[in-house]
């Protein structure tokens, strides 16, 4: 944790990020079999908290104990979580790895969440083997068409990741 230098040092003494990796460091000894971090890599610079992020993933695989992470950085949660429990308004919206939260979203607010730039939303309606967005027809492909068949002439909405748009 790079606390060496440290050692001599009484906790008003060290910075926002010293404290957090002393902080670190007093669970550690602890050997506990879960750790609860909460919002821990807040208070850091952009660069520090890119090294802690790595840091905390290599003393995850060394420690072999459970880390229940809470932030509010999904990059954080994207890059750091096995499973990720995504919420809104303090009910649960989606448990899942990263990919599929990303793939996958339960909701129209997991699918915003998640990602960056946001996912795009456009109203839509399915009629037959046709999405109609704002007049313009687009033809679906028959497994696709099949698959939303429960759809057929119900308004939707469409969600489209800014890296699926090709020009």
């Amino acid at each position: 944790l790079g606390l060496e230098d440290l050692l001599d040092r009484k906790p008003k003494e060290l910075s926002g990020g010293q404290r957090q990796r002393v902080a670190v460091g007093r669970a550690i000894v602890r050997d506990p079999q879960v750790f609860l971090f909460d919002e821990p890599l807040s208070n850091l610079d952009a660069k520090l908290r890119v090294q802690m992020r790595v840091e905390l993933a290599e003393l995850h695989k060394r420690l072999g104990a459970t880390i229940v992470f809470v932030t509010h950085d999904q990059v954080e949660a994207m890059t750091l979580g096995e499973r990720i429990v995504v919420m809104n308004k303090g009910e649960i919206q989606q448990i899942a790895s990263p990919t599929e939260l990303y793939n996958k979203p339960n909701n129209m607010f997991v699918a915003g969440f998640m990602g960056s730039p946001a996912m795009n939303f456009i109203d839509a309606r399915i009629e037959g083997n046709k999405l109609t967005i704002e007049g313009t027809e687009f033809i679906l492909a028959d497994p696709m068409a099949n698959a939303l068949a429960a759809y057929q002439n119900k308004p939707v909405i469409l969600g489209i990741r800014p890296e699926h748009i090709y020009g």
